[in-house]
């Protein structure tokens, strides 16, 4: 791959704006996921239009200090003024809690995306490189990719929590139970031609150590757009690595 065949990334800036939803429906997608969809007005004119747009979810815990982190908004529904956001369930974080514990008509608020980084759809090939915290944004992912779209996902996540995805593209997933494992598949994967990217997203130390796997393949930097959702021992984190 040379760097003629890196597709041209779309950046938009959205205005910042917080709105007071409240949840209108939960449901356990797996054993460590929830859904949540939240209800509200406020949500009339929001915009996410790439698959890892981020929001920064806002609640109170129990000893009434606001807390925030980001999450992928996983569908949008501006006519229902709905939005579903998945929650892991097994971390010891507030955001896990709150989760854990949610109720119907409990109020958060959520602002932003303050930008989305519109990847395009029309690629020779896609390569898709997250652990659990990934999810989200994977799976809408391969919702929206066309017919015929090539993609490769390799998806480090324990076996209770693994899905199946919808999607019309020609997919290839790769589950696995560890990092070693995660960076031992991307090392054995043939080079790609062709335009494409090479998508990350998931625990710091982790993603670093992918960004520089695809460097050591032959990947140029600029065709890998890897972020730093989280990371070990820091509550909120959110960081791109390219």
């Amino acid at each position: 791959m040379s760097e003629t065949d890196i597709p041209t990334i779309e950046r938009v800036r959205h205005d910042l704006k917080l709105r007071e939803v409240t949840v209108a429906r939960i449901n356990r997608v797996s054993p460590g996921f929830a859904s949540i969809t939240f209800q509200g007005e406020a949500l009339a004119d929001f915009t996410s239009l790439s698959f890892d747009d981020h929001v920064k979810f806002m609640f109170n815990d129990a000893n009434g200090e606001q807390v925030r982190r980001d999450y992928t908004p996983r569908r949008v529904d501006t006519h229902a003024r709905e939005i579903d956001i998945e929650f892991a369930l097994h971390g010891h974080g507030g955001a896990a809690e709150w989760a854990r514990n949610a109720t119907v008509g409990q109020r958060a608020i959520i602002g932003g995306p303050r930008g989305s980084m519109i990847l395009p759809l029309a690629m020779d090939w896609h390569l898709l490189i997250g652990d659990a915290s990934a999810l989200p944004a994977v799976t809408r992912r391969l919702e929206e990719l066309p017919a015929g779209a090539r993609v490769v996902a390799v998806l480090l996540v324990d076996a209770a929590d693994r899905r199946a995805f919808v999607t019309r593209a020609d997919a290839r997933i790769h589950w696995v139970d560890s990092d070693d494992a995660l960076l031992q598949v991307l090392k054995e994967l043939p080079l790609q031609t062709g335009a494409g990217l090479a998508w990350g997203g998931g625990e710091a130390a982790l993603m670093a150590r992918v960004r520089q796997v695809l460097v050591d393949t032959g990947m140029p930097r600029q065709a890998a757009k890897v972020s730093a959702y989280w990371k070990r021992g820091v509550a909120d984190h959110h960081e791109r690595l390219d």
